[in-house]
């Protein structure tokens, strides 16, 4: 495909995007021993369950989100509002409470995912499609950068990839500093490597694909302020990473989307993956950017109830506009739309 038509279609939108001053990173190293206890408890405990037992106890535990004031079923409310507004209330109420289920089952996962024996967890792969895909871009030895949202179960997507091949993924680095060493252990248990979301991670990933590996991101999470960029998001400025438009445009290396789906009645996980319509990897990393928000809205509208609403999104605004988490959605703390 040539660079004229995504190109156009990417800069359509490139008016809405701001660049912002840096500021430095909040801390992440705050030493919680007794939450850290508790929590790598509560995931080895929930991995003696069996799936079908952990994909029921995640369903209730997301109904209950949804019908209790949880802080969850607000984010959850006011992204729909922000990001669907042509649908209905009861639509979006409906889409809320799917959601929510989804995500209880997510965090339900999380213990089996991370704690049983690798192969046990990669027999929950019931299906993959487009995975052709991956061997072509892998074949050509310019390295592979691997776009995993925060869709279905993306802790089984990293698993999925690192067993296939080498695999440097990069990640946030937990609130508590104790589960750090916990997280990074069983992600990389097949032999991914962690790089942190700072300059040492960069060069990391750098070396990965100059070597012809994998690299893995999250491309939706808020990197904080002066972090990103606000691009839009389902039409709505959302501070976002240029990392990735970046890193395709410096490496050359193809860029491929992927998402682990949840198959009802706990049928296990269908691995898809796809090939990006835009360009991403642009000379102008804020239309690059652009595109990538648009591919990445395009594969959630496939199976929105599997997306992650209840992350706060947009809780980093362009100067003036307040947290809508706190204040409730308007125009006036999320902003127009673009």
């Amino acid at each position: 495909m040539s660079d004229s038509e995504p190109r156009s279609d990417s800069t359509a939108r490139a008016p809405s995007l701001e660049r912002r001053k840096a500021r430095p990173p909040k801390r992440h190293d705050r030493s919680r021993p007794g939450r850290a206890w508790l929590g790598a408890t509560a995931l080895r405990a929930g991995a003696k369950l069996s799936f079908p037992a952990l994909y029921r106890l995640g369903g209730f535990a997301g109904a209950a989100l949804h019908r209790l004031p949880t802080a969850e079923r607000n984010a959850t409310l006011v992204n729909l509002q922000a990001c669907l507004p042509e649908l209905s209330s009861e639509r979006r109420d409906e889409l809320a409470r799917a959601s929510l289920i989804e995500t209880g089952r997510t965090f339900a996962e999380f213990g089996a995912l991370w704690c049983w024996p690798a192969q046990r967890a990669l027999a929950l792969v019931a299906e993959t499609r487009g995975l052709e895909l991956f061997e072509q871009a892998l074949a050509r030895k310019r390295g592979v950068i691997l776009l995993t949202p925060h869709l279905g179960a993306w802790e089984l997507s990293g698993l999925f990839f690192s067993s296939l091949a080498p695999l440097t993924a990069m990640y946030k680095r937990p609130p508590v500093a104790e589960l750090e060493e916990f997280y990074n252990r069983a992600r990389g248990r097949l032999g991914a490597k962690l790089a942190p979301n700072d300059a040492g991670g960069v060069a990391m990933v750098l070396r990965a694909l100059k070597a012809g590996e994998v690299i893995g991101i999250l491309p939706d999470q808020d990197p904080g302020r002066g972090g990103g960029v606000f691009a839009p998001w389902f039409g709505v400025l959302a501070n976002t990473t240029t990392l990735v438009a970046k890193l395709a445009a410096r490496s050359g290396a193809p860029v491929l989307l992927t998402w682990c789906e949840r198959l009802p009645d706990a049928r296990g996980f269908r691995i898809h993956v796809c090939a990006p319509t835009r360009e991403i990897g642009l000379a102008d990393a804020l239309a690059g950017t652009a595109a990538l928000n648009l591919e990445l809205e395009q594969l959630i509208r496939g199976a929105p109830e599997q997306y992650l609403w209840s992350y706060k999104r947009f809780r980093t605004r362009p100067a003036g506009m307040g947290n809508p988490y706190r204040e409730g959605v308007s125009e006036q703390t999320v902003g127009q739309r673009s």
